[in-house]
């Protein structure tokens, strides 16, 4: 485990919930310059999400609605539906590599959150250069990647990676809606789900998932999942229950 002792750790109180209208979050967040691959994993599986080099994860007082999911790779079978969304991409090109940061990315980072604005609402983000580079680029040590989707040489989709040893974190994607018959977010979740079967990668974590939540409701076609049922420290066991979607 990571002993630096430039770890700074914060619990920002009292915030609006970002899904829940009638709730109010509380995240805990800390600041780990240096995270080694043992470290993160054991960070990951706990319930934490990583932004460079910011590590956070909620601890609300009043409500545990958002649980942090993980798929068992080894079980995972992939349905006719998800055959369908890798085929329809199979002329895509994918290169896997360390961040980076370039004209390409910020523009269709802009575009993405642009049309999510419009079509669910949420805050408009243009995002800097600077800002780009503090939350995807930075903190990526040995595990971090980004997985860039091209047509003919356009890039059309990215999505940022934790590969760790004994498991992948999905750590966020973005994509060109212009290309939406494509279903890109499925697809990269799936290439994910690819990687982590051919490297032996036993779990696949996708972040927080609210039951019936309106935007997270994708996240069930990749049922059965396992569902993170305390919020334990980095010396605890985690306590982890099988989801079946419901027929």
């Amino acid at each position: 485990m990571n002993t630096n002792e430039n770890i700074r750790e914060i619990l920002e109180e009292f915030k609006d919930c970002a899904y829940l209208d009638d709730k109010l979050s509380d995240i805990k967040y800390k600041y780990i310059p240096i995270c080694d691959d043992k470290t993160s994993y054991a960070m990951t599986e706990r319930g934490w999400r990583r932004f460079g080099f910011v590590h956070f994860t909620p601890e609300c007082k009043s409500c545990n609605e958002c649980k942090t999911i993980r798929i068992d790779v080894k079980n995972f079978k992939f349905t006719n539906s998800h055959k369908r969304v890798l085929n329809k991409n199979k002329d895509l090109k994918i290169y896997i590599q360390k961040p980076t940061i370039s004209m390409e990315h910020l523009q269709l980072f802009n575009k993405y959150h642009d049309y999510m604005s419009d079509k669910k609402d949420w805050q408009t983000n243009n995002i800097t250069p600077r800002d780009y580079h503090t939350s995807y680029v930075e903190g990526a040590s040995t595990y971090g990647k980004e997985i860039l989707y091209f047509l003919d040489d356009k890039l059309i989709c990215v999505a940022l990676s934790d590969v760790l040893e004994n498991g992948i974190s999905a750590v966020y994607c973005y994509y060109d809606h212009t290309y939406q018959d494509r279903s890109l977010g499925k697809f990269s979740i799936l290439i994910q789900l690819s990687m982590a079967k051919n490297a032996n990668i036993p779990y696949m974590f996708l972040g927080y998932w609210i039951k019936d939540h309106h935007s997270m409701g994708y996240k069930e076609d990749y049922a059965p999942f396992d569902i993170l049922q305390n919020r334990p420290n980095l010396d605890e066991e985690c306590i982890w229950e099988r989801y079946e979607k419901r027929k």
